[in-house]
């Protein structure tokens, strides 16, 4: 066999109350106290389920496949290990909004937005994510925390969120991930302030 992933070759220990299942068709299947996700796997990987241990490993493939499959399997093992995370745990984003009168409130499953627009921006929440806001301090008007199991998702829509007003280079008014440096333009000065 040729190389190994570094991350790849590292067992999952699977929590108690956490069910993984791989599929005939390479979908593996991880069921948890918090929900189910499902996710196909990469392919030039196998994955091996020993009493409460994943382990990842590559197939045999010819040279020239190697480091795909090296690659593959360091992204199958970050995937399921993720998967595992996510049903036991759970994964949140948090995001800034700054601007005065800028708001945001959660409504069943969408967030309705204020952002300096003429009008609310409605955004809704895909299946099994949640959302709820808190009271900013400092420049912060509002923090809004995306939460859900599917880390990617969580990723996907805390993105779409800050795309709704991406923060601007002057003032640092818009949305931004919490703890993000907004690197900030000088204004211009007045007139006739040539140099």
């Amino acid at each position: 066999m040729g190389e190994v992933s570094r991350i790849g070759r590292k067992p999952i220990k699977i929590p108690t109350g956490v069910k993984v299942e791989i599929k005939d068709d390479g979908i593996v299947v991880v069921e948890g106290p918090k929900g189910k996700l499902e996710k196909k796997l990469p392919p030039l990987v196998k994955v091996n389920i020993d009493g409460d241990t994943v382990i990842v490993l590559q197939e045999d493939v010819r040279k020239k496949l190697r480091n795909k499959a090296k690659a593959f399997q360091g992204l199958a093992r970050s995937l399921i290990n993720n998967m595992v995370i996510g049903v036991t745990q759970g994964f949140k984003k948090s995001l800034d909004i700054v601007g005065l009168g800028y708001k945001a409130e959660v409504k069943g499953n969408e967030i309705v937005f204020s952002l300096g627009y003429s009008h609310p921006i409605n955004f809704k929440l895909p299946e099994g994510i949640t959302a709820k806001t808190e009271k900013g301090s400092g420049e912060v008007q509002v923090r809004v925390i995306v939460e859900g199991i599917d880390k990617e998702l969580v990723g996907q829509v805390a993105a779409n969120i800050k795309r709704l007003r991406p923060p601007e280079p002057y003032k640092g008014k818009g949305i931004r991930y919490t703890g993000e440096i907004i690197l900030r333009k000088a204004g211009k000065a007045g007139k006739g302030a040539k140099k």
